[in-house]
């Protein structure tokens, strides 16, 4: 095993537990790593993460570098120091957001969902090659009501994000300034930023981008992730006072095989001047349904002795299809996201705690639940604050929201150690409350 990383049981050919070694501590896996984007998770002071049971949290490179700059962070002391937080830190490249908030197609993030998954399929049964005749009629229309620009369009578009085999122009979402962010500035600022974990700057596509397209885009990305390596190098060895930062690199390939095994294969095999990745983000487009079967296409491909970390992940039964085949860690903003709109997760699904059922419900939110929320308060409080606009909700339903992710996580850790039969039975009880079994 690599001296960052570990096994410490096994679950099938792909699924383990494990425990990633930081600076800051270690993060015992699989885990779920709440979001803090600008340095804070939403609603909540550090302490009431660690409370919550987070071992670590992510940041996010492209919001810190807009405000308040990298190199104030590091000025602070780090990450972790600017934000009194006192465990293990993720931050990732950018890339994401640069290619959505600042490229002006951010409706299409939301909108790779909208063709079904009928027509997909069709389009990939089609050679793989060419879009179906549904998907390229999805397609004009997206266009034609300016939801996605497509990439060889884009310079046509000076608002819009432009990426070149360089990197990639765009304007800031909040005010509107041009900006270039390139693999190697991408590296400088998450090394100011100082988190335990980062990312190597890739190019974000879509479902809706072609096949074709995705071949250049992962050719783009691979080079990329080699000039991140070389300059995390030279930043390692620069900086060499600092923490040890892992540096992850990030397979995409949308719902393609061949693409998908050739970017795992390409960045699990990279070395540049003797370094390779610490460990691995599995990113991009994908289906639901397709998620547990493109894990396993990523990690046969991977070597066993680094952990990997899909991105974006915070559903139960994707959990589950994650960790099965391969995943480690995962982070989504979905959990204190939805908080903020008054919802809570409860073993039984995603519950609006603003329904008029529990204006006179005086139980916990979840009966059982040892989270701070639970144990002090009622549903018919919780509905109060949410009626009366109150701060005090989001932050009390993101408590719940967090612990509740952080600890189905553990629990499905402690399940693989405790052995299959274990875990099986874990995950039908789970799935079954939740109605997904």
């Amino acid at each position: 095993m690599s001296e960052n990383f570990e096994v410490v049981a096994r679950l099938g050919q792909l699924g383990r537990a494990g425990v990633i070694h930081t600076p800051h501590g270690d993060i015992p896996t699989p885990a779920f790593v709440p979001v803090g984007t600008k340095a804070t998770v939403k609603a909540l002071i550090p302490e009431m993460i660690r409370e919550l049971g987070a071992s670590a949290v992510l940041a996010n490179a492209y919001h810190l570098y807009l405000q308040p700059g990298p190199e104030l962070v590091d000025k602070a002391g780090g990450l972790a120091a600017f934000m009194h937080w006192d465990g293990p830190t993720f931050t990732d490249s950018g890339g994401f957001q640069v290619l959505s908030l600042g490229a002006g197609y951010k409706k299409v993030l939301s909108q790779e969902f909208a063709a079904s998954s009928r027509e997909r399929t069709a389009s990939r049964e089609h050679g793989n090659h060419e879009r179906s005749g549904d998907k390229r009629k999805l397609l004009e229309q997206a266009e034609e009501s300016a939801e996605l620009t497509p990439p060889d369009k884009r310079q046509a578009h000076p608002g819009l994000a432009r990426v070149d085999d360089d990197g990639v122009n765009f304007r800031s979402h909040l005010d509107g300034t041009k900006h270039r962010f390139t693999p190697e500035i991408s590296m400088q600022i998450q090394h100011h930023l100082g988190a335990d974990i980062i990312f190597a700057f890739d190019e974000l596509t879509s479902l809706l981008h072609s096949y074709d397209y995705q071949v250049i885009s992962l050719e783009r990305t691979r080079r990329w992730a080699e000039r991140c390596l070389a300059e995390h190098e030279r930043l390692t060895v620069e900086r060499a006072g600092k923490p040890y930062q892992m540096l992850f690199g990030v397979i995409q390939g949308a719902q393609w095989e061949d693409l998908r095994r050739k970017a795992a294969h390409d960045l699990g095999k990279m070395e540049i001047s003797g370094r390779h990745f610490d460990g691995f983000g599995i990113g991009g487009a994908l289906e639901k349904e397709n998620l547990g079967l493109i894990c396993s296409w990523v990690c046969q491909e991977l070597p066993e002795d680094r952990p990997r970390h899909l991105l974006g992940i915070s559903e139960p039964e994707d959990f589950f299809a994650g960790i099965e085949n391969g995943a480690d860690t995962f982070d989504c903003v979905s959990p204190s996201r939805v908080a903020r709109t008054g919802a809570a997760y409860l073993p039984t699904g995603r519950t609006n705690m603003a329904r008029a059922a529990f204006r006179e419900d005086f139980s916990p939110l979840q009966e059982g639940c040892g989270c701070y929320t639970c144990t002090n308060y009622t549903r018919a409080y919780l509905h109060h604050l949410l009626k009366a606009k109150e701060m005090l909700a989001s932050t009390l339903l993101t408590i719940h929201n967090e612990y509740y992710t952080v600890h189905l996580v553990d629990s499905i850790r402690q399940a693989i150690i405790a052995g299959e039969d274990a875990y099986q039975d874990f995950k039908h009880r789970t799935l079954i409350q939740l109605g997904r079994a």
